[in-house]
């Protein structure tokens, strides 16, 4: 059983139960070869604090005395490994060096038998290079075997592998069919000639296409990922786990890895790593040393270097910064930019997992971040639920300093001595009506000066495309006096615009849906502000205090008379999570709401989004915070979908 921690978007840290114990994700998982080992298991386990790895049953199996002595005293003791071991089942052997004398049904009795933790189907690896026919017909086997090996497990964990080859219908197809069958985890197979081909670009297609038909509930292993340049990249996409028998064929000869790449020891002018492997040694003695010897210890620099990136994706991950992250890492090499650009294909995708908000502040590195779904989110959401104020005309303003509001307090001052007007700012974000410039991204995001090309262009398409949508009779772009004067000239009504009635209204229909600020400003407002920064805290309607304005990202908190007007107004199941009767007491009392009790969502909740958790009857039970998405909370078994804030007491 897996069960989800915490998120970022489609990363994940996530706990998998397995026979020998719980295995946290993200996780790396070193590939230890029984015939040849490099750092033996027991170090890994010790020194290095690894908690699982992967090793061939097919080698195992074929080997006479491994064999034996697996069969006697079990897979664990024969490595003296003390933590999670998973079996691979001699599929890449198969792909490497032709047809292998082997059968499903005895490499998946083999690994069961042994001890495996999680044991693996014998797949049909489908190569980048194969027809669509081809490799349709080898998705069908591999579909055939694992509907068989499942049968098998017993107590085994099973991993059933995606195939598909490049073809991501197919991809996607294998991944629809392996989420009805009985196994537990998901790699994703015949990767390997893409990384070593440096095609990541199709690598993130497949990884997504993958993604789309599996099982949440389930960890997705990316199958040989085993450089660290990839690792950010892949967790980004959603893979749990990886493999690595980089870090040893690449020690042999003489190459280190890191983040950003790989050097070779003849290339390099020296080592400059404080890893424990390197720290003692320099580049001179490394350079020195016996083969064996000199591979022994890149090998276990390598291991160091890979286990520090898991490290920080888990901490990117907390920190809600793993964007930033991968966008670094992908700069380090032409392919792996070529797949961060790749992204935007799939950014409606991403955005279905996207959370309403994040801790730390969006952070420009270049073009590709324009193309994050959380761009994509504010132009749905504003040009599709933005109501424009019904003021004369509109006056334009350049990005500058945030909160907008603040920085052009005079210039919006002289306008509304003069006319009835709105403004806007033309921010790389979007067309930002003032009124939203307190709320995440907007507020919350940083560009460099000047603009580069690229974001100069989003925002004058973004400008173009509010020209074509607003209702105004006049719209100018500020320029001074020389606008104050236009406007004396043209302009009859007087001001009416409030911004802060403005900022409630256009907050809650970006957060809540179009026409919530209707449902929840019907009657007398009353904004209770802060005293320190005069901005907006509380709103009150008809005595009744309905929202509450959070001061990190500028979105609401529902409160309960808040949340009977949207419910009222909003048929279900919109912004609503419904539970069991079982669940209603304990939610009543202010207990989070979990996965087994859900049985409708709203399919437009995302991450982080408020949400009214409610009975069969549409009866208010909680208000909380949505950690899963709708079909997130169907698949997993256990673990928290709604974070409640407040129980409804009858």
């Amino acid at each position: 059983m897996f069960e989800l921690i915490r998120r970022d978007g489609l990363a994940r840290i996530g706990k998998l139960e397995t026979p020998h114990g719980q295995l946290e994700t993200p996780a790396l998982l070193p590939v230890v070869n029984p015939r040849l080992v490099t750092v033996p298991p027991r170090e890994l386990y010790d020194v290095f604090g690894f908690r699982a790895l992967i090793t061939n049953s097919y080698i195992i199996r074929n080997d006479p005395k491994l064999n034996a002595k697996a069969m006697e005293v079990g897979l664990h003791e024969m490595l003296d490994f003390p933590g999670v071991i998973m079996t691979d089942s001699g599929t890449f052997q198969s792909h490497m060096y032709g047809e292998v004398e082997l059968r499903n049904e005895d490499i998946v009795n083999f690994q069961r038998d042994i001890g495996t933790d999680i044991g693996t189907v014998l797949d049909i690896f489908t190569e980048p290079e194969w027809s669509k026919e081809k490799t349709s017909q080898a998705v069908d086997v591999t579909m055939e075997r694992t509907i068989e090996a499942a049968d098998l497990k017993g107590n085994m964990l099973l991993a059933g592998v995606v195939q598909g080859s490049v073809y991501e219908d197919l991809r996607e197809d294998c991944a629809h069919r392996l989420a009805l069958v009985d196994v537990d985890v998901h790699p994703i197979g015949g990767v390997v000639p893409l990384m070593e081909q440096y095609r990541f670009a199709e690598l993130v297609d497949v990884i997504v296409a993958s993604k789309k038909g599996l099982d949440p509930s389930r960890p997705v292993h990316l199958f040989g990922a085993g450089h660290p340049m990839v690792f950010a990249l892949a967790a980004l996409l959603g893979c749990d786990m990886f493999d690595s028998a980089s870090y040893a064929k690449f020690a042999r000869d003489d190459r280190f890895m890191f983040p950003e790449g790989t050097a070779s020891l003849s290339d390099m002018k020296g080592v400059h790593c404080h890893c424990p492997a390197c720290q003692s040694h320099p580049y001179e003695e490394i350079a020195s040393m016996k083969p064996a010897e000199r591979a022994a210890l890149i090998a276990r620099h390598n291991l160091w270097v890979s286990l520090e990136e898991v490290q920080r994706i888990k901490r990117a991950i907390l920190e809600g910064d793993l964007w930033e992250l991968v966008e670094r890492r992908c700069r380090a090499h032409p392919a792996l930019l070529s797949a961060l650009r790749r992204l935007a294909k799939h950014k409606e995708y991403l955005e279905r997992f996207e959370p309403l908000s994040r801790d730390n502040s969006l952070l420009y590195t270049g073009p590709e971040t324009l193309n994050r779904p959380v761009f994509l989110r504010y132009e749905k959401r504003f040009f599709e639920r933005y109501k424009y104020p019904e003021t004369e005309v509109m006056v334009a303003f350049e990005e500058a300093g945030k909160p907008y509001a603040r920085h052009y307090q005079k210039e919006m001052a002289d306008v509304m001595e003069t006319c009835d007007a709105h403004f806007f700012v033309a921010s790389p974000i979007g067309a930002v009506p003032i009124e939203l410039d307190e709320m995440y991204p907007v507020a919350q995001s940083l560009f460099p000066e000047p603009h580069d090309q690229q974001t100069l262009e989003r925002i004058r398409e973004q400008m173009e495309h509010l020209s074509h949508e607003h209702p105004y009779a006049l719209g100018v772009a500020w320029d001074g006096q020389a606008t104050i004067d236009t406007l004396n000239m043209m302009c009859q009504k007087k001001p009416s615009f409030d911004i802060d009635l403005a900022r409630v209204r256009a907050v809650s229909d970006y957060q809540f849906g179009k026409g919530a600020a209707d449902l929840l400003l019907d009657g007398e407002v009353v904004l209770k502000k802060s005293e320190t920064t005069g901005k907006i805290r509380n709103v009150l309607v008809d005595g009744e205090h309905i929202l509450s304005m959070r001061a990190n990202d500028g979105f609401f908190t529902l409160r309960p008379p808040g949340a009977m007007r949207l419910k009222k107004g909003f048929p279900a199941p919109k912004l609503r999570v419904t539970v069991k009767d079982d669940s209603i007491p304990f939610n009543r009392e202010g207990k989070n709401v979990f996965c087994a009790f859900v049985t409708e969502c709203d399919p437009e909740v995302r991450p982080m989004d408020e949400v009214m958790v409610v009975d069969q009857k549409d009866e208010l039970i909680a208000l909380g915070r949505a950690i899963l998405t709708r079909d997130e909370m169907f698949s997993f078994r256990t673990g928290i979908a709604v974070k409640v804030r407040e129980g409804i007491k009858l």
